[in-house]
C-alpha cells in the first residue's frame, strides 16, 4: 500500500503483531507503525486514532485536512463556553492517563475528591489532532480563539502540553484562568515547573470554600492548597506564588 509494485512483498505477522515490506521501502513495524505510515501521522495521533477506533486506510500516506477523531470543542461556542469544554477535556485526559494521575494522587497527595471537584486536568497534547487544520476556514477561527484565551501559543503548541492542569474561577463561577505544573522531570533545560496563563492573574482558587470562613488558610501554591483541601480543611484558597495576589 505504500509504493508501486508489482510483486507481492508485504509480509504481515499476525501472532506477532508485525508487519515488513520487503520492497524497495524496506518499512516495517507494529500496529502504530502501521498506521503513522499509511495515515502519515505522528506516533500520537496514531494512538489516538486507534484508541478511539477510528475509520483507517483511507489516506494513503497524504496528510488529510479533516480530522478522524471527534472535536472535543464546538467550532462556534462562545470564549467562556470554549474555556470550559478544553477545561471538561483535559479533565478526561487526566483520567485515562495513568502516569498524570499517579503524579496527582500519589506523588501529591491530592484526593480523587478534590481532582473532580476542582476539575483538576491534564494536557497530553491531543487537543489539536482534533481541530480542522489551520488552512481549513473553521479549524482556522477555532484555533485563533484558543490562541486569544492564552490555551494555544503562536505556534500551535497547546500553552499547558505535558502539564497538570486547575482551573481558576471569577465570583460568578466562570473559568477565567489556568494554571499548569509539570509532571515529568527528564524535561529540556530551562523548562518551568509551574505555568500560568499570559497576562495577569484571574480568579480565586476555592472561593465558595473561604467565603464567610472566620479563619482562612493561605498557601502559596495551588497544589499545596489542593493537598490541605484533601486533607479535609475546606477554607483554603492560594496566593499563586509569592507575587500573585490578584
Amino acid at each position: 500500500p505504500f509504493h508501486d509494485d508489482k510483486t507481492p512483498s508485504l509480509v504481515v505477522s499476525p501472532k506477532k503483531n508485525l508487519w515488513h515490506c520487503l520492497g524497495k521501502c524496506q518499512a516495517g513495524g507494529g500496529v502504530i507503525d502501521w498506521v503513522m505510515k499509511c495515515e502519515g501521522v505522528s506516533f500520537r495521533h496514531a494512538v489516538e486514532l486507534l484508541r478511539e477506533g477510528a475509520p483507517l486506510g483511507e489516506n494513503r500516506a497524504k496528510k488529510g485536512t479533516v480530522p478522524k477523531l471527534t472535536p472535543p470543542v464546538s467550532l462556534d461556542a462562545d470564549d467562556a463556553a470554549l474555556f470550559e469544554q478544553v477545561v471538561a477535556y483535559y479533565h478526561r485526559s487526566l483520567i485515562e492517563e495513568p502516569a498524570a494521575l499517579h503524579y496527582v494522587v500519589e506523588k501529591r497527595g491530592i484526593s480523587r475528591a478534590a481532582i473532580d471537584h476542582f476539575r483538576l486536568g491534564f494536557c497530553n497534547r491531543t487537543l489539536g489532532l482534533r481541530l480542522p487544520q489551520s488552512n481549513r476556514t473553521e479549524g482556522a477561527a477555532v484555533r485563533a480563539r484558543l490562541q486569544k484565551l492564552g490555551l494555544v501559543r503562536e505556534s500551535g503548541h497547546e500553552h499547558f502540553r505535558g502539564r497538570v492542569t486547575i482551573p481558576l474561577k471569577d465570583e460568578q463561577g466562570a473559568v477565567v484562568s489556568m494554571y499548569g505544573r509539570v509532571v515529568l522531570d527528564n524535561l529540556r533545560a530551562g523548562t518551568p515547573d509551574h505555568l500560568y496563563l499570559p497576562g495577569p492573574h484571574k480568579g480565586v482558587f476555592n472561593l465558595d470554600g473561604i467565603k464567610g470562613a472566620s479563619e482562612v488558610i493561605l498557601c502559596e501554591a495551588l497544589i499545596d492548597a489542593l493537598t490541605f483541601w484533601s486533607a479535609g480543611f475546606k477554607n483554603v484558597t492560594s496566593s499563586y506564588g509569592v507575587e500573585g495576589f490578584t
